[in-house]
């Protein structure tokens, strides 16, 4: 966490250099140039998307934060949608994390985090039903509520396991005086996946009801790039 920490602060940095005057300004579009520029603007608000997940336990209220700050959707409300049909096995090590014998039921749920239009996330979560109240094993088995909203009066916290950047718009090593920062043409190319989180859910008891894997998107980047190159 401190390295990413180290890593912000050395791009925001770069940033304030690179940046002369108009920088609140808006383009019109959702797209980010890919020039040196942009790329750096596209990793310093990655690397603070990913302390802003890392220093809260609802992943959920982060990105309701992030989408009414960015203005991605009114209102800025994040919406679960589920998809059925599809069954994942824990994994041994995440089993271990929930500290549960290889009996003890567990369920699983897949959705997808949206904020209006935008596919902000989508979450792998396992979670036992007997930690948690009948309402809430109720609300998550009918409704398309979020989880993190559904056991907030578990007054949970949350346990980050790994949390890594799937992309990155620099290179390794272009902080190097060799490594010419990359300048293409047109617009920044941004996969379908930028960044990843696996974490345990804790209950006010501490004892861990729920293990997750979120998946981050492009569209975590969904608002026009800094105007006035």
């Amino acid at each position: 966490m401190m390295k990413n920490r180290r890593a912000s602060t050395i791009i925001v940095g770069l940033l304030l250099c690179c940046l002369v005057g108009g920088a609140s300004a808006r383009d019109t579009t959702t797209a980010w140039p890919d020039t040196p520029v942009g790329r750096l603007e596209a990793l310093a608000l990655l690397q603070t998307f990913n302390a802003d997940l890392l220093s809260h336990d609802s992943a959920t209220l982060t990105m309701e934060r992030w989408c009414g700050d960015h203005h991605m959707a009114e209102p800025a409300k994040i919406s679960a949608q589920r998809v059925t049909g599809e069954d994942k096995p824990l994994p041994d090590d995440l089993r271990t994390q929930l500290a549960i014998g290889p009996i003890e039921p567990v369920r699983y749920r897949r959705v997808l985090l949206r904020c209006g239009s935008h596919v902000l996330s989508e979450a792998d979560n396992w979670y036992v039903p007997s930690r948690l109240t009948a309402a809430m094993n109720e609300q998550l088995d009918h409704t398309d509520t979020p989880f993190g909203r559904v056991v907030l009066p578990l007054h949970f916290r949350r346990q980050t396991l790994d949390a890594k950047l799937l992309w990155s718009p620099l290179p390794a090593g272009w902080e190097s005086a060799d490594n010419a920062l990359p300048a293409g043409q047109g617009t920044l190319s941004i996969p379908h996946q930028v960044l990843q989180h696996r974490a345990v859910l804790y209950a006010a008891d501490n004892r861990p009801f729920s293990t997750v894997i979120e998946t981050y998107t492009e569209q975590v980047l969904a608002f026009p790039a800094p105007a006035g190159r």
